[in-house]
């Protein structure tokens, strides 16, 4: 199991926010736990002075290229990208120096997977720096996918169907529990005990992360499979939790 680090961006600005309030019709709703007087390039660095790989650059929204862009070419092959990823756009991050780019609006789309657009990218981009978003919201006693910021529910189950058919895709999964994205309240407990006993590839969970024990939790609930992103937690993002102290973990523990 392993650590990855991330860099939120909104604005052009490394943030950390209340990831179930975001919303593009309203942004006077969007809770933001915190935003940094440093840049994406800063943030960049640091991961990878520290040696930490497979972390992301999200863009959540418009006006974040440029720092998108600053971060990948500070750490060249250290960083996925997303947000907003398409097959017209890929090449310009993979080509600053992500390692990957992240979708999920471009291939769930009205509901659904779109195959089409899915094939479309695998083949512009390579099943082996893809990444397929699972972020999800829980309804009934389900996950669903969700888009559009989180706030549009999918017919798609986050299953071990679901899981095993789309893994056949991509490199790598990243899911954040939208429930508790930002909320540092713990994590979902169902969901990362479903990804850790049904996924056949990489997995990063991301959402509630509130204290480090949830590192050894998403060990042990995740089978040593499952990855974990922590982010509005770490002192490094005005939380308590010390980062230099994950960074030891996360040598101590990665396999």
């Amino acid at each position: 199991m392993k650590f990855r680090p991330c860099i939120d961006l909104k604005g052009g600005n490394v943030v950390q926010i209340v990831g179930g309030t975001l919303n593009d019709a309203d942004d006077t709703h969007t809770v933001t736990n915190f935003q940094s007087a440093g840049s994406s390039a800063e943030f960049a660095r640091r991961y990878r002075d520290d040696r930490l790989t497979g972390g992301h650059v999200i863009s959540l929204g418009p006006g974040n290229t440029r720092a998108a862009l600053s971060a990948l070419k500070a750490y060249p092959g250290g960083l996925q990208a997303g947000g907003g990823i398409t097959p017209s756009n890929a090449g310009s991050y993979l080509d600053a120096g992500a390692s990957h780019v992240i979708v999920t609006s471009y291939v769930f789309s009205n509901g659904s997977i779109n195959f089409d657009r899915l094939d479309e990218l695998v083949k512009c981009v390579g099943k082996q720096r893809l990444v397929l978003d699972l972020s999800c919201r829980k309804k009934g006693n389900d996950f669903w996918i969700v888009t559009n910021r989180w706030q549009t529910f999918t017919q798609v189950r986050v299953g071990p169907q679901t899981i095993e058919k789309l893994a056949g895709f991509c490199d790598e999964f990243l899911v954040h529990g939208v429930d508790v994205e930002g909320r540092m309240q713990g994590i979902q407990t169902e969901l990362v005990e479903l990804l850790g006993n049904h996924c056949p590839i990489p997995v990063t969970y991301a959402g509630g992360a509130g204290s480090f024990p949830d590192l050894d939790r998403v060990k042990q609930l995740g089978r040593n499979r499952v990855d974990l992103t922590i982010g509005s937690a770490l002192d490094i993002f005005g939380g308590t939790i010390p980062y230099n102290d994950v960074v030891q973990w996360h040598h101590a523990n990665a396999e």
